[in-house]
C-alpha cells in the first residue's frame, strides 16, 4: 500500500531546522529499494536535509550521504554475495561476524566520521545492555553502521564505548520519529510491509519472519507521522539476505516513490510538500 498522510500538511508555526528529512527503514535486501527513491530524489533535484536510517536504512542512507549517487550505490552490491559480507563462524554471539563487513564500508566510505558526511545522518542501533533504542549522531560511521545492520543471533553485537549494541530495528525500524520534530516535511521510506509468506523450515527463514513481525509492530506510529510515505507489498516478495535481485528491488523502489509524488499532486496538497517538489524542478510530476 502507498500511502499519503495529509494530516501533517497542516502549516507549521514552530521553528524547524531542516526543510526536508528522509526517514529509511531497515529490511535487511528490501532495502535496495531505498536506491529507488533516492533516484527519484536526484531526477526532482531534492537533496534531503537530514536523513534517518535503521539497519539497511543506515547502511544507503550513509553510502547518500557520503556523496554517492544511486547508480553509484547501485553498482556497489550489484553481482555481489552475501559471503562477501559475513563470515560464519562457531556460534558464541551470532552465527556471522562482521568483519567483512567492516570492510566493505572502510573500503567504499569517504567520509570516516558522522561530521564527515555531506548530509547530516542518524543512525539508529539497540542498546542491548540497557534495552533501549539509541541514535548515533556523531564520532566514527563503520561501528555505527555495523551496530545498526547487527540482527540478533544472525550477527554478533558490536561494542561501542563498552556497550554491547544490535540491529536498531528492535525498537524503531522505521526512524520517522527520530526526525519529525526538526523537519518541516518528511518522506519515509518503508521496505518492510506485512507481508504472508509460505513456512520454510530453514532458521534463515524462521528468524527472518520473527524479526519482520517485530520490526513492522514498531513501525505504525512512524507510517503516520510521514507527509510522503513510500511503501509498497512488492517489497515483501523479496527476502532479508537476497542479493540476487538487486536492480529489480531498486526498480521497485524507484516505482513506489513515483506513484507517492504524484498521489501528492493528485490530491492537490499545496503546502510543504508541493512547495519543496515545484522548487526542484521536476515537472513531469506536476499538475
Amino acid at each position: 500500500m502507498i500511502c499519503i498522510n495529509g494530516n501533517k500538511m497542516t502549516e507549521e508555526t514552530d521553528y524547524k531546522h531542516y526543510k526536508l528529512g528522509l526517514a529509511l527503514s531497515g529490511g535487511g535486501a528490501k532495502g535496495f529499494a531505498h536506491i529507488g527513491a533516492f533516484k527519484l530524489l536526484e531526477e526532482c533535484n531534492l537533496k534531503p536535509d537530514i536523513i534517518a536510517g535503521t539497519s539497511a536504512g543506515a547502511l544507503m542512507g550513509a553510502l547518500f550521504a557520503d556523496g554517492y549517487t544511486a547508480d553509484e550505490i547501485k553498482e556497489l552490491f550489484t553481482g555481489r554475495e552475501f559471503s562477501e559480507f559475513a563470515q560464519i563462524q562457531l556460534p558464541k554471539a551470532g552465527l556471522f561476524d562482521s568483519n567483512r563487513f567492516r570492510y566493505f564500508l572502510r573500503r567504499h566510505l569517504r567520509a570516516k566520521t558522522f561530521e564527515e558526511l555531506r548530509i547530516p545522518l542518524v543512525v539508529i542501533a539497540t542498546d542491548l545492555d540497557h534495552g533501549e533504542s539509541h541514535e548515533f549522531k556523531s564520532g566514527p560511521l563503520v561501528e555505527a553502521i555495523t551496530a545498526s545492520c547487527s540482527v540478533p543471533i544472525i550477527f554478533s553485537p558490536v561494542m561501542i564505548g563498552g556497550v554491547h549494541y544490535v540491529d536498531g530495528g528492535l525498537f524503531r525500524n522505521f526512524p520517522v520519529s527520530v526526525i519529525r520534530k526538526d523537519c518541516k516535511t518528511v518522506i519515509g521510506v518503508n521496505v518492510s510491509p506485512q507481508m504472508p509468506q509460505k513456512y520454510k523450515q530453514t532458521i534463515f527463514y524462521i528468524a527472518e519472519r520473527s524479526y519482520h513481525y517485530l520490526f513492522h509492530a514498531n513501525t505504525l506510529k512512524d507510517r503516520e507521522m510521514c507527509d510522503v510515505l513510500i511503501e509498497t507489498k512488492k517489497f515483501g516478495s523479496f527476502s532479508m539476505f537476497d542479493l540476487q535481485n538487486v536492480g529489480q528491488i531498486v526498480n521497485i523502489g524507484y516505482e513506489a516513490a513515483i506513484r507517492a509524488f504524484e498521489l501528492v499532486v493528485q490530491n492537490n496538497n499545496k503546502e510543504a510538500i508541493i512547495e519543496t517538489i515545484r522548487s526542484g524542478g521536476n515537472q513531469k510530476l506536476l499538475p
